[in-house]
């Protein structure tokens, strides 16, 4: 499924951009790289576009959760990207643009599972499982409130997060051009069913050996008359 370089290519590229944010060290080469500091921020585009430094202690949105759910969360999302990959397993012979929209979403979602399992123990945190997710874009956008909790600018977000975003995306446009095939081709298809079906003549269907040979009957018709002729 050459389909799934897309998802390597999502999950790279979102590994590389938060290791820049974040930092990282390489002490046996004597690489040391500091990163952004938690809640340093950036700006790209005014006030309206920043690179921002956070940690996703939890769910979507930054809704934290407790320790075992945490747990579970992470464990959940293995057994999604693992039920995503079957599923594409499965649609291998489908439209290309479904195939490409399941692998931006198995990208992003292997790309945050990453952070929340291995992370805390990388960056010495936490165990196994409990990590946290690395955010930085920052957007400013209208109020809202969800699930109780109020945001004046668009929750942090990565390139995971884009690449699932993108992904669910691309399966609505896929839906929705499927459901908008015209009737009139379903109706073109079947008048070409049976334009294909030709009305063969009866003629051609006896064939030449079956057709009535007039010239035959002509001469039985003589051949008869002469021999009333001899009778008389």
């Amino acid at each position: 499924m050459r389909v799934l370089i897309v998802s390597g290519i999502v999950i790279l590229v979102d590994q590389l951009s938060k290791i820049f944010v974040k930092g990282f060290s390489i002490p046996l080469l004597n690489i040391n790289y500091e990163g952004m500091y938690y809640g340093q921020s950036f700006n790209i585009i005014g006030d309206f576009f920043k690179l921002t430094f956070v940690e996703n202690p939890g769910m979507a949105f930054g809704i934290d959760v407790s320790d075992t759910s945490k747990f579970f969360l992470t464990l959940f999302t293995l057994l999604a990207a693992i039920g995503i990959f079957l599923y594409m397993y499965k649609i291998r012979y489908e439209s290309f643009q479904l195939r490409l929209s399941f692998s931006f979403i198995l990208g992003g979602a292997l790309g945050n599972l990453i952070d929340r399992m291995f992370y805390g123990v990388f960056y010495g945190y936490a165990p196994l499982f409990y990590g946290k997710v690395v955010d930085f874009f920052d957007v400013d956008f209208f109020d809202f409130s969800m699930l109780g909790y109020s945001f004046t600018r668009w929750p942090i977000f990565n390139i995971a997060d884009s690449a699932v975003t993108i992904g669910v995306i691309l399966i609505l446009f896929v839906r929705e051009k499927q459901a908008e095939v015209p009737a009139d081709i379903e109706l073109n298809n079947e008048t070409k069913i049976y334009d294909e079906t030709e009305i063969v003549p009866a003629q051609t269907l006896n064939g030449p050996e079956n057709e009535p040979d007039n010239n035959r009957e002509v001469s039985e018709n003589n051949d008869f008359g002469r021999n009333e002729e001899k009778k008389d």
